[in-house]
């Protein structure tokens, strides 16, 4: 059968990709430590979420270390949620991110990361590479106000 005869050969969807930013590029706050990272995202992070399921999310950034904005990967249970690599990378493209920062909650209140969070981030750090997407950090939250900077502890 040739394409010709075939009508369905004609019926393709087109594929669209669009980021607009709603925030003026002078009013974006610029991420220079992990502390701003976390402060960003702990700002915007549900505060009725943060005791009750573990979320992963990620903070996009421009050239300037600018935030473009931050994107919720997931949702998952109280001891655990799935993190993508295919979603994480779609946004970080679709929106000419220059780097990002991984980010996620830990319910319990334990800061300690886990061997698959170990995992998941040398996966996506060494993705990131590849792509020229550096992954610069990876920040664990809790209920209290504390953090675990991946980047700070040397092992990112």
């Amino acid at each position: 059968m040739t394409a010709i005869s075939n009508p369905s050969f004609y019926q393709v969807s087109e594929i669209t990709l669009h980021y607009q930013s709603k925030v003026k590029a002078s009013l974006r706050p610029k991420v220079t430590s992990s502390e701003d990272a976390y402060r960003i995202l702990h700002l915007h992070w549900d505060k009725n979420k943060l005791e009750l399921l573990e979320e992963f999310k990620i903070l996009l950034l421009n050239r300037a270390n600018k935030v473009l904005g931050i994107v919720n990967i997931s949702t998952g249970g109280m001891s655990g949620t799935v993190a993508d690599p295919k979603l994480i990378f779609a946004a970080a493209l679709k929106s000419s991110a220059s780097s990002l920062i991984l980010a996620h909650n830990h319910p319990s209140g334990n800061l300690t990361p886990s061997q698959a969070d170990m995992q998941l981030t040398r996966k996506l750090k060494e993705a990131g590479s590849f792509l020229d997407l550096p992954v610069l950090d990876h920040i664990i939250i809790t209920p209290d106000p504390s953090y675990y900077s991946f980047a700070d502890e040397g092992v990112l």
